[in-house]
């Protein structure tokens, strides 16, 4: 199990890195090398960033439950 929960916690977390990177700064970000400019409209953010922005959040929250999963599996078992 606690295997597992390594494995799962290295993926979600590159995964992190590289949604974050991908999501629009003040100046642009990375999303706009991907057309995220192009389809940008006036009234908000574009369908695009936020399936984006689910993306992300639903990583964090994986990555978060593997931080308490391996924490009460440390614990236990130390």
């Amino acid at each position: 199990m606690e295997l597992v929960l390594n494995v799962l916690l290295v993926l979600t977390s590159v995964l992190l890195i590289v949604l974050i990177l991908l999501h629009r700064g003040k100046g642009g970000g990375l999303s706009s090398m991907f057309g995220g400019a192009v389809s940008s409209s006036l009234s908000g953010s574009s369908v695009v960033e936020k399936n984006l922005n689910r993306l992300t959040v639903f990583c964090a929250l994986v990555w978060t439950v593997c931080i308490i999963g391996l924490g009460i599996l440390l614990k236990a078992g130390g």
